[in-house]
């Protein structure tokens, strides 16, 4: 027990003593940016947590802690869009967590009546799944299934003694673009060489839990990579936002075994640094048939209005288990106006890159995607394994502060809590093998536009810096949920052998 107790440590300690923080000028952000046409910073949000702390006599955190986020900004022909993606979260140690987040809110006036209206989306993770006898979804991750859940902290563990490269995680800002006319703007962020923590989880909105006494698996991948594409069009009153997601291919798979590592990758399957079997990486996940997901959610509100989304066919999907691959979703105002769509069925199908016959990853096959709403509480109640993604999104409210007041509350009470997400989605890509994977799927708002493009100036943005504190202020409890988060128990010890089997509950 105390050996078995001593790894579990050492696991953490290595991952906090190893990584070096990365240095960042950090830009200032000022309510006038939001009154500019565009902006592109990396923001420090722990600054406005001291800030804050020391106009109100608080304790400020540590000048060594810093949660650094690449921001961009579009404010034109009647839409204001702000983007934020995290870089990374770092302790006064020089620990640095670099976890894939990623969101956007827009703000616009709706096409027809002219109203006010804020919708978000937000990125949440990773989910492997396998499918059971009892599965519920075909080709999409349910109750019945056996997931976990993956968490990218860019991690070197090479001291773990498995065969692995020095791990240097980064994060690469796409700068924001944009054409001529400014009706066209391109921008992103690339997550490369992350390694993932897999646990495994339950969603059942009765008991929703992770394991969280171990990690059932480490992985590294090439990358994880977000570009976003948005057209503004006039004359049909639309701002069409297309969402590409990258999933680079899995490069290493550790299975724990006993006091070792057993770790498949692209030449065959290792344990104690000597190879055991032919079997690579992708032979494992092919024949363990371990599919590949993503976790997203969307909600919006109206200032004197509630919405609600529905299928094509005009099934509610809020708290609904419905398969959408096929068509869209729409979000409607309670008096039936159209205000945004999600559309899953023009880019169903996603491309993956079989790096078993042809390593240069430039040809690929086409393959249909699966996507499906599911139960709320199974994700949002699940508070242990989102504790990091609920201490960041509570930034979420800041575009609409002073901005519209009613909407102000209405965000800070739904945009921020998960549970009162408008639907959750998943989309599924059935056919992996740890390969890359290339996949878009495509956001339409109906908007009050100009027939010209040009500036849209909000109303007073002077309690924005104060807003911003605030909630940075709430990420000082992220720092601390990220260090109270330790193995409690150890997996038993397993026998090493050439073929090892996916772990179940």
């Amino acid at each position: 027990m105390k050996m078995k107790y001593l790894l579990t440590i050492s696991l953490l300690l290595i991952a906090l003593a190893n990584i070096i923080a990365p240095t960042f000028a950090a830009d200032t952000l000022t309510p006038s940016d939001f009154q500019a046409e565009s902006f592109s910073k990396t923001v420090d949000f722990m600054d406005y947590a001291r800030t804050y702390a020391a106009n109100h006599s608080m304790t400020p955190p540590p000048n060594s802690y810093h949660a650094y986020l690449y921001m961009n900004y579009i404010n034109t022909s009647g839409l204001h869009l702000l983007y934020a993606g995290l870089d990374n979260i770092t302790f006064g140690n020089g620990a640095t967590f670099r976890i894939p987040m990623q969101s956007f809110i827009m703000h616009y006036k709706t096409n027809n009546q002219s109203r006010d209206v804020i919708m978000a989306s937000t990125f949440l993770m990773l989910l492997a799944f396998n499918e059971t006898a009892s599965s519920l979804y075909a080709n999409s991750p349910d109750v019945q299934d056996t997931l976990w859940a993956s968490f990218s902290m860019g991690f070197d563990l090479t001291q773990l003694g498995a065969t692995l490269p020095f791990l240097s995680s980064k994060t690469e800002p796409i700068p924001l673009q944009h054409s001529d006319d400014k009706l066209q703007w391109t921008w992103g962020m690339k997550y490369t060489n992350l390694t993932a923590l897999w646990w495994r989880t339950w969603v059942d909105p009765v008991n929703p839990h992770f394991d969280n006494s171990w990690p059932v698996a480490i992985t590294t991948y090439d990358e994880l990579t977000f570009t976003y594409n948005l057209t503004i069009n006039p004359t049909a009153h639309t701002a069409t936002l297309t969402e590409n997601h990258v999933i680079g291919r899995m490069r290493h798979l550790l299975l724990f075994a006993g006091l070792f590592w057993i770790n498949y990758n692209s030449t065959g399957t290792y344990w104690l640094g000597a190879k055991i079997s032919n079997d690579t990486i992708y032979d494992f996940i092919y024949k363990n048939q371990i599919e590949m997901s993503i976790v997203n959610f969307q909600t919006s509100i109206m200032a004197d209005h509630e919405t609600y989304s529905q299928s094509a066919d005009g099934q509610n999907v809020t708290d609904t288990d419905k398969m959408v691959s096929d068509s869209d979703i729409t979000t409607y105002a309670d008096d039936g106006e159209k205000i945004f769509d999600a559309s899953f069925g023009t880019k169903q199908n996603y491309k993956l890159y079989n790096y078993t016959a042809d390593p240069t990853e430039t040809t690929y096959d086409t393959y249909e995607s699966t996507t499906r709403t599911s139960k709320i509480a199974g994700f949002a109640k699940n508070e242990g394994l989102f504790a990091y993604h609920i201490g960041l999104m509570r930034f979420l409210p800041l575009l609409v502060v002073n901005m519209y007041p009613a909407l102000f509350q209405k965000a800070v009470e739904t945009i921020s809590n998960m549970s009162r997400a408008r639907y959750f989605y998943l989309i599924a890509y059935p056919n992996y093998s740890g390969f890359r994977v290339e996949h878009d799927p495509t956001f339409t708002a109906y908007i009050a536009t100009s027939a010209a493009a040009g500036t849209v100036t909000p109303p007073n943005w002077g309690g924005i810096i104060v807003i911003v504190a605030i909630v940075a202020a709430v990420i000082i409890g992220l720092f601390v949920a990220v260090r109270r988060r330790k193995p409690k128990t150890q997996l038993q010890p397993q026998t090493p052998q050439t073929t090892v089997q996916p772990p179940t509950s």
